[in-house]
Order: structure tokens, then C-alpha cells, then sequence
């Protein structure tokens, strides 16, 4: 068996690559920089080291690697020959990608068995994205390259911290994730991955995740900012970042109990593994890599403002999500480039156009004036 894998970095070889090797697919590597590829294609095993209570150390062999910007029509052919395809490159990289798996499938038999193609982003419905790129490309041809394929939204969650700049190719994670799929689109002939559960309905688990994880560890972020701290670890141990990041996941735990129908038990029960994990002092996580580009997290739809409109459109609290919004507006990291722009529309714009454009609130949704005053207290 085996599986192309678009996106070699740390959580391509920390978490979906090594899960595909654990379920025993040969993995290739897609990537486009030159010196990650060459380094894994020189190398015949990577260390993925768990730090945390239960962490252990293992070992991926049987890859290979190939530089997509440089050779493409390999790519291409590995796409042709592989059983599963899968990706870790950001929501917004897709429809790069794209490409490389349409040429994939012009040159797939007929006949072969139907190619897996899972996206596995920080994203609700990714693969659906990926899918919609191929076909915009493909055009009258899709309906016959897309009968050589079954597409499966996923829901990934994995801590893969920075790096060691001298960690080379291995990687350290911690040892809780979580890999939830789409059922439905593979029939009976699901893919082998080891640790994986396959739902009939995705949805809920990926707002789950995203409305959690992702929300409490950009809140943590935020305020740990604010506070001067350096670690998502220590922004935790501080009392008066935790009380604000437990209020958010709070007020996301009862959007999603109203929506979902989780039990306030079972978020509850959720939301301590969450903090514990963001409590994990082993992953050296700073605030400003979980920070970064402030503008992409404040968007409509994003881990902020998206359960906090909703919440706000059911009548539930978002004071401690507008508290974690206000955070991340104060967010100022010279060497992040969204966090230099978000500065520049800060001083530009007035409260009102700085809320419309960057969050996509219009004046009409029950949130947008508290964000609009949120707006304008940082821009005093």
C-alpha cells in the first residue's frame, strides 16, 4: 500500500505520516522546499518523540520524499499509483495542490481501485475544498476523473510544537491526538489507519475540536501575550490567563451542547483534557507561534469570531470570547507579518470598516458591536 502525503513538516511527519506508517502504507512525501526533501530523501528513518505522561519514542521508516515544485510529473505518477492521499499544508495551500492529484488521476487506471483523498487541516470541511479546487481545474473532464476517487473529510488533532532549529528531521508531539473521518464516502473498504475513528457524521467533532483546541489555544496565546509570558505552558500556570481561557471554552462548550447536543458532562470532561494538554510543560509551545497571524484567526469563520457569532445569535455569553478577542487584537509580533498588518488597519481604519473587513460582521449581527467597541478600545 501506499499513500502520497502533500505537506512534509512537522505535523505531515509528527502525526499523519507516522499513523500512515503505523498502518503499514509506504509513505512519499510531497513538499516544496528543496532542503526538508532532500534531507528526508537522504535519511531512511525519523524519531517522533511524545513528551508527556505516556510519551514514547518511534520510529518511521519506508518513506520517500519529492519536490513538488521541481517535479511535478512525479509527483504526479505517485499520485497515479497510490492507494491513499492526504495533506497537511494549510487550509489556504489546497488549491495548490490541487493540481498535482487532477494529474494524478488522468494518468489512474480506470479500473484501479478508487483513490483515498483526505485533507487533514485546521479547516471544517477541507476536503470539500480540495475537492471543489480539483474540480474548478479538471472542468468538463471532473465526472470522469472524479469516479477514480472517494473524498472524506477529516478532523485532526495533534499539539506539534516548534522545532529545535537543530532538530533536523525528527519531531516531538504529545502523545494525545485524535483522527476523526468521514465513514460514509469510503462504503465497506475503509483506509488502514491505526488510531483513527471513522464517524457517520463529522461535523459536531470538527467543531468540537476547532471550537475548543483551537479556540483555547489561541486564547491562551492571546492573553499570554498580553501578560508577558513566553509558553502556552506558563500562560496556563498563570491565574488570570487561565480563568480567561476557561471562560471562553465555556461559553464554546455551551454553543456546542445547544448545537450538537454533546452533554455538559461530556464537554466538560473535553475541556479538561484540552487544558491539561495546553498545560503539558514537556511541549516548549510559545504564545508567539500560536499567535501568529492574528488577522486569519479573527476572520468570520475562524476560532474566535465564529463561535462567538454563533453563540451571540443563540443569546449564549461570549464575554470571555470578546475578552480573548480583544487579547488578540493587542497582539503586536514585529516578525509576524499579519500581526504588522492588523497594526497598519488598526491605525487606517475606523472601529466600524476595521470590524466589517477583518471579521466579516456586518452591523446587522448581534455581535458586532461589542467587537466594534472591543475594536476601538485598542485602537485608543
Amino acid at each position: 500500500m501506499k499513500a502520497v502525503h502533500f505537506g512534509a513538516g512537522n505535523i505531515g511527519r509528527g502525526f499523519v505520516g507516522l499513523l500512515l506508517h503505523e498502518g503499514g502504507y509506504e509513505v512519499v512525501f510531497s513538499d516544496v522546499a528543496a532542503p526538508l526533501v532532500e534531507a528526508l530523501t537522504a535519511a531512511d528513518s525519523y524519531l517522533v518523540h511524545e513528551v508527556g505522561t505516556g510519551g514514547e519514542d518511534k520510529t518511521v521508516t519506508g518513506f520517500r520524499a519529492v519536490n513538488s515544485a521541481e517535479n511535478a510529473s512525479a509527483v504526479a505518477e505517485e499520485v497515479a499509483t497510490a492507494d491513499v492521499v492526504t495533506t497537511a499544508v494549510g487550509p489556504t495551500i489546497l488549491k495548490f495542490i490541487a493540481p498535482h492529484i487532477v494529474a494524478g488521476l488522468r494518468q489512474r487506471p480506470a479500473d484501479a481501485q478508487k483513490l483515498q483523498v483526505m485533507a487533514c487541516e485546521n479547516a471544517i470541511g477541507a476536503t470539500d475544498t480540495l475537492r471543489q479546487a480539483m474540480q474548478e481545474l479538471a472542468g468538463e473532464g471532473w465526472d470522469e476523473l472524479a469516479a477514480k476517487a472517494v473524498f472524506a473529510n477529516t478532523a485532526v488533532d495533534r499539539i506539534v510544537p516548534g522545532q529545535p532549529a537543530d532538530g533536523g528531521i525528527d519531531v516531538t508531539v504529545e502523545p494525545f491526538y485524535e483522527w476523526a473521518i468521514e465513514k460514509g464516502p469510503f462504503g465497506e473498504n475503509l483506509p488502514n489507519i491505526p488510531g483513527a475513528h471513522f464517524v457517520d457524521e463529522l461535523g459536531p467533532y470538527i467543531e468540537r475540536k476547532l471550537f475548543t483546541v483551537n479556540t483555547g489555544h489561541a486564547t491562551a496565546a492571546y492573553l499570554g501575550t498580553a501578560a508577558g509570558l513566553e509558553k502556552i505552558a506558563d500562560a496556563l500556570a498563570d491565574e488570570h490567563v487561565a480563568a480567561g481561557v476557561t471562560a471562553a471554552l465555556e461559553e464554546t462548550s455551551a454553543l456546542l451542547v445547544a448545537k450538537h447536543g454533546f452533554s455538559p458532562d461530556q464537554m466538560q470532561s473535553y475541556r479538561n483534557t484540552i487544558l491539561d494538554r495546553f498545560r503539558n510543560p514537556a511541549l516548549p509551545d510559545t504564545v508567539d507561534r500560536v499567535g501568529r497571524q492574528p488577522l486569519r484567526k479573527l476572520s468570520r469563520h475562524e476560532r474566535l469570531i465564529g463561535p462567538a457569532a454563533e453563540a451571540a445569535e443563540r443569546g449564549l455569553p461570549v464575554q470571555g470570547l470578546l475578552g480573548a478577542i480583544e487579547a488578540a487584537l493587542a497582539f503586536d509580533v514585529a516578525a509576524d507579518e499579519q500581526a504588522v498588518e492588523m497594526k497598519k488597519l488598526l491605525g487606517q481604519l475606523n472601529a466600524e470598516a476595521f470590524t466589517e473587513k477583518v471579521t466579516g460582521l456586518t452591523s446587522a449581527h448581534p455581535l458586532f458591536t461589542a467587537v466594534v467597541e472591543r475594536v476601538a478600545a485598542a485602537q485608543r
